[in-house]
């Protein structure tokens, strides 16, 4: 754990502490350190709600103010059990019911596993660690909402309160946190997304979770194919298509069924006359590569025609439960910027570090100052469970994939035991603007599954090897992607990736006023621009704020004296009126803005 998440971890101690302070009979189950706070599931007669806040609060400053010393005792599995079953676990002291949850934890821990417990003053509870060494050190901390969850996820169990929390070093980094929450939530891309018209949502008819991209929204998606298109042509990508579904085989080879059947759609059985009454099961794709392998696989290669890298812009579809669907952000319909790199194990440093300075190319256009790559890698004691039972090829890929990062300078941590199941991989973590944390990217090695397709090349001997396979989309999907940039930019897209890029907005109404005006409006469309016309009859500072509104990202105002002078007078949103200038230099320097994607 990181000191931050020792914090959070000992806080939730100290909210347990407290909730037993105030309701004695509460019973308790997990309470781990989870992004930005802690939580932990009770199970109380009381209903806990944001009124009951300020006075759990209370007795937990009391508790830090204590300082008492987080003791870490190591006891026996017998030992656990009796504790639980005489109330002791969770609790300040001994009761008379058994700390139930905790007993049921304790009895599912493996035979010869080390049991510990932590005590803060009066409070006991069955934990592994770690924690800070006082209830003084926790810093600042604030209880943030409550939420229903089953115990253990499980629907079938009782259903528990959660109460979240958070907390911090100090005082000073809170206020910073809940500042950055409010601001994220005026850029909450769902709101701007609506108030821009990029995106809808149509769950009576379409369905949830499958977002319909209005022609607004449309014009970002295509202007990030442009330059996913642009810089994998540069390196050397060719482009390939596939089919929205595939037969059940494909997937039952690729080894996603059944391993990863809850997170696809239900399959489609069709019945063929020819066939009598067999039915054949096919499934919308959830992802690319088996349809990437049988394209390699649909002509002979040889170590000459090695790397091989095809890219698409796929639509893959994910059952995402409905309770986890938000706005672009988690969806059942996404776009994915990918691509599959087929390359030999000499080559595999090269490849890998080409496509992780795609990504730092990518960072410099949006500016992206902040990141970091979490380099997930397998448990060995899970082989053969979640991981692919090839011990040597996972020792060979991740010592690859270490150096190339080391060597390369990138910002990474490393995760064990969230690799994929085929290949360790790494998720990419950017910050936004505000300072917001999102994981917008992957990046996987495979050294398992294109064995299963037979995926072969000759090499310089002749002989059939298997390709090692690097799964890249550096540009996430359309969906995710577009959600952050929309708070990342608070709408306020640069001119090049901006819905509306140009609007030209006439003072007057004379006819060479206007015919000045609509020529200005052609040139910049014969270029591509995507701009408009307010020829309009309102006044300049209306079509002005109506311009800011929208969000269109630069004005040519033109009044008189402009077509007089052969000027427009320049205007950019959140900047204001830059002056007059040529038409021919604004019209060029807007192009020029566009073509080199300026910030």
């Amino acid at each position: 754990m990181t000191e931050l998440e020792r914090i959070r971890h000992s806080c939730a101690h100290v909210l347990a502490t407290a909730i037993l302070k105030i309701w004695p009979d509460a019973q308790f189950a997990a309470g781990p350190p989870v992004e930005n706070g802690f939580y932990y599931d009770v199970e109380l007669p009381h209903r806990i709600s944001p009124e009951d806040f300020e006075r759990i609060e209370a007795e937990m400053k009391k508790e830090t103010k204590a300082n008492h010393v987080f003791e870490r005792i190591e006891v026996s599995r017998d030992e656990a059990i009796a504790m639980a079953k005489d109330g002791t676990l969770a609790a300040l002291g001994a009761r008379p019911e058994p700390s139930k949850f905790k007993l049921d934890i304790v009895e599912r821990i493996p035979d010869g596993e080390v049991i510990t417990l932590y005590r803060n003053g009066d409070f006991t509870d069955l934990c592994a660690g770690p924690h800070v060494m006082r209830t003084g050190n926790i810093g600042a901390f604030k209880l943030t909402h409550v939420a229903s969850a089953y115990y253990k996820g499980d629907e079938n169990n009782p259903q528990l309160q959660r109460i979240y929390g958070t907390a911090f070093k100090n005082k000073t980094a809170m206020d910073e946190y809940f500042a950055m929450l409010e601001e994220a939530k005026k850029r909450d891309h769902r709101k701007i997304g609506q108030e821009m018209g990029l995106f809808a949502m149509d769950a009576e008819y379409v369905g949830p979770g499958l977002p319909l991209w209005l022609p607004k929204g449309t014009a970002i998606v295509e202007e990030l194919e442009k330059l996913a298109k642009e810089t994998e042509f540069a390196a050397g990508y060719v482009r390939v298509r596939t089919p929205h579904l595939a037969r059940e085989k494909m997937y039952q080879t690729s080894g996603h069924l059944p391993y990863y059947e809850e997170s696809m759609f239900p399959p489609m059985e069709l019945k063929s006359e020819d066939e009598g009454p067999t039915c054949e099961r096919y499934y919308l794709k959830a992802m690319n590569c088996p349809h990437h392998h049988r394209i390699f696989a649909a002509e002979p290669h040889s170590y000459r025609d090695l790397p091989l890298r095809l890219a698409e812009y796929g639509c893959c579809y994910r059952y995402e439960q409905s309770g986890e669907l938000f706005g672009l952000m988690r969806v059942r319909s996404l776009n994915m910027n990918d691509a599959h790199i087929y390359c030999t194990e000499e080559q595999f440093a090269e490849e890998f570090r080409a496509v992780n300075e795609m990504y730092l190319k990518y960072f410099a256009i949006f500016g992206l100052g902040k990141y970091q790559m979490r380099f997930s890698t397998h448990d060995p004691a899970k082989l053969g469970q979640k991981f692919v039972d090839e011990p040597e090829l996972w020792k060979k890929t991740e010592d690859m994939v270490r150096q190339v990062l080391v060597e390369s300078g990138i910002n990474f941590v490393e995760v064990p035991n969230e690799a994929a199941f085929y290949g360790p991989k790494i998720d990419v973590q950017v910050w936004s603007a505000i300072g917001r944390e999102f994981t917008i990217a992957t990046n996987q090695v495979d050294f398992a599954v294109p064995s299963k397709f037979g995926l072969v090349y000759r090499d310089r001997d002749n002989q059939e090897k298997t390709p090692l396979c690097i799964h890249r989309a550096p540009l996430g999907t359309h969906e995710r992607f577009i959600g952050f940039l929309i708070e990342h930019y608070a709408g306020n897209f640069p001119l090049w990736l901006a819905p509306d890029q140009v609007r030209v907005i006439t003072i007057g109404n004379e006819d060479a006023l206007i015919d000045y005006a609509k020529a200005i409006h052609r040139e910049l469309r014969t270029h591509e621009v995507r701009a408009d016309l307010d020829l309009g009859t309102d006044p300049m500072k209306a079509k002005i704020a109506d311009a800011e509104k929208s969000k269109v990202h630069t004005m040519l105002v033109i009044g008189a004296r402009d077509l007089d002078a052969g000027n427009v007078s320049l205007r950019v949103h959140g900047k204001g009126n830059l002056g007059a200038k040529p038409r021919a230099e604004a019209i060029a320097e807007i192009i020029t803005s566009i073509r080199e994607r300026q910030a």
